[in-house]
Parts: structure tokens; sequence; C-alpha cells
């Protein structure tokens, strides 16, 4: 099977920002080498090659982090540059770049601009929110740095969403965040459940969530975003618009509403290869695209073992109600049950909280989108 989006780190976990809820710190001290340092341009030349040699249709390169704005402009004009020498099957190649907006300046929103990027910039709700866990290396807050870089894309007419990472303070006042990114103009807009540190038990730092406020948290969301989609102003938020298309008949985008893992081929500054960003670990390691090919990575036995243990669920969810909607929710949130050989979500309690009060809803929108042939508007973003 072709890969389709690839996502690449060209700073390994290297920031500019302290954030302590950042997952991606934690699985770095995790591993025997912390960080990959900067990638090289031969590395980059080696990935984009081997990727657009397999590459059938389309395909995305997604820049993430750290944070890739590390690296420089001039990095990412040579991979525009190597993308199209090495595009020889003539697919449409896109690209994302997910930032936390400090380095954004007129150079970077050109060069935006002028390719085409869509870019990711991580806000987490109001000002305070924001600042209390997004603070810079020096401790000193962000949030109006980050609102300045939004400002400057929006003067480029560059593609952009909002990455909200939800804590508990945030869950705590979705409705003053979502009222504040109406008045932005936040038309696009992604929430992620804040993860725990890796291995250790959910719920107990100061920004975890419990499934109690995390069901409150989508059930509030979603009837302020439902009574604005009856008005027809609803922004794009990406995990109610996935339960729409699921409805319709359309394979969910967003992986952890799949039900199943897939090797995701994440790639480090080095140019290692692992399933998955949550798991860029040393014992999930695939190989390396000096000496390894996107074929091999994506039949490696520990790929296919990676895919084969996020199978394991709990039978209750094979009988729940909501499983068709849940898929069982995301593999890094899972905990082991009983005897450790099957896991359920965490978050378990807040989806069934949350469908038995908006899943009507979800069926409502779903019907008129399918009566009046709308598409759910994945390709928006």
């Amino acid at each position: 099977m072709p890969l389709q989006t690839i996502l690449i780190k060209p700073a390994s976990g290297l920031c500019n920002m302290q954030c302590d809820y950042c997952f991606y710190c934690d699985e770095a001290e995790k591993r025997e080498t912390p960080s990959y340092g900067m990638m090289s341009e031969e590395t980059l030349k080696m990935i984009i090659k081997k990727v657009l040699f397999q590459a059938q249709g389309e395909v995305c390169f997604a820049f993430q982090g750290g944070e890739p704005a590390l690296r420089g402009p001039a990095f990412f004009q040579k991979a525009v540059e190597m993308q199209e020498r090495f595009n020889r099957n003539h697919v449409r190649v896109s690209n994302s770049f997910q930032t936390n907006g400090l380095l954004i300046d007129e150079e970077w929103c050109a060069l935006f601009q002028k390719h085409h990027f869509l870019v990711g910039i991580s806000v987490d709700g109001t000002e305070t929110i924001h600042d209390r866990y997004r603070r810079g290396k020096d401790g000193s807050p962000t949030y109006a740095r980050v609102r300045k870089a939004v400002e400057m894309l929006e003067q480029y007419k560059v593609d952009y969403n909002i990455l909200t990472v939800v804590t508990r303070q945030a869950a705590e006042q979705i409705r003053e965040i979502y009222q504040e990114y109406k008045r932005n103009g936040w038309h696009y807009q992604q929430y992620i459940a804040c993860l725990d540190p890796l291995w250790e038990a959910p719920g107990e730092k100061e920004y975890s969530l419990t499934p109690e406020m995390y069901g409150k948290f989508l059930t509030e969301l979603f009837r302020l975003w439902h009574k604005d989609w009856k008005r027809g102003k609803a922004p794009y938020i990406r995990q109610f618009e996935n339960y729409v298309g699921i409805l319709m008949g359309f394979p969910p985008e967003a992986c952890e509403q799949r039900g199943v893992c897939s090797v995701q081929c994440v790639t480090e500054a080095d140019g290692s290869v692992y399933p998955c960003d949550f798991y860029v670990l040393d014992e999930y390691r695939l190989g390396d695209f000096h000496t390894g090919r996107v074929r091999d990575f994506l039949e490696s036995s520990t790929g296919k073992a990676f895919i084969k243990e996020s199978g394991n669920l709990s039978e209750t969810c094979g009988k729940c109600r909501w499983y068709r909607l849940c898929r069982g929710g995301c593999r890094r949130r899972r905990v082991p049950e009983e005897g450790g050989e099957t896991y359920r979500e965490y978050f378990c309690g807040s989806y069934r909280t949350f469908f038995e009060k908006c899943a009507d809803q979800i069926r409502e929108i779903a019907q008129y989108c399918l009566k009046y042939k709308k598409r759910v508007p994945y390709e928006k973003k």
C-alpha cells in the first residue's frame, strides 16, 4: 500500500518552547538517544526520493517536531525543490507544517504562500490558559507572539488551522475558548486530548484530563458547534466532521477514529523510522531511510506486530452500541484490563456520555448531508 502521508521531524525534538505536557519530550527521555539534532540535506533527499519513488496518486510531507522552524526556511525551500526533482510518478504533492509560531516571520510566510503549505499553529485557548503551559525556554509567556504569527499568516493569505491541546483547564473553559476563536475568525480547529506521560497512571498531573471532564468537554463543544451549524456558521472541527463522515459511509481521516493502528513512517532527524508519533521509541524502530525502503518499513515484523497489538481491544468494545463511532479510541490512551492482554480506552466513559447526549444530532447532520449531497469537507484542510 502506498504511503500517503509521511511525518518528518527535521529538528528532532528540539524546541524553543518548554510546554509542561509535551508528549514528545517525554518520549525522547525514554530513548537511548533523546535528540537526533538537525536533519541533514542528504537525509532529506533520501526521504523525499524514496517516498516519491513509491508514491501513487498523492503524498503529503508533514513537518513537525519539536519545532521544525528551527531548521530554517532554506531547508524547506530545498525540500520543495527536491520534491519537484524526484516526482517522476507525477503525483500530487502537498506540504504541511506544524509550528508553535515563535519563529514565524515574513520570510517564512512568503515561503508558505509561494509553495502552498498548510500551516498548523498551536494555540491553547485564551491567553491565560495558553501561557500557563506553553512558555518560552526562559519561562516567558508566548501567547502574544503566537497571535502575531497568526496575523502575519493571514496577511500573506497562508492556509492555516489552530491546534489546541485540551488540558484540564481548557476543558473547563471551552465555552470561553470557542467564543474567542469565533471572534478571532479561526474557522479551522483541531482539539487534541492532553496525554499523560507514557507508562504512567493517567489523570494524576495538574494538567491531566479525567474521563468525566473530557466527556463534559466534548458535549459542550459539540453543542456550541451544532448551534452554529444550524445557522450555517459552524467552524470546521475535525473530530466532529469525522463522526459525521463515518455515519455517511466515509472512512475517518483521523487514525484514532479508525479502530486500528497503521504504520505511518514517522521519520526522525537521522532518518530512522517509527510507526507512530506517539511511539518514537527504540523498541519500535522500523529501520532508516539511508538503508531501507518504504516497503521495508511497512512490511517489517515490528510494524506488523505494532498493528496487531492495536487490535487487542476489550470484548466490551465490540458489544458497545457506540463502537461504530468510537472504534476503541487512540491506542496511546488505552489502559490494560485485568490480565493485561486486552485494553480499553481511558476515555471510554467520556465517549459514552458524549454519544448518549449528542449522537442524534450527529446523525441529523449526516442525514442532511446525504439528502442534499453535501460532502463532509475533509478536503478543506
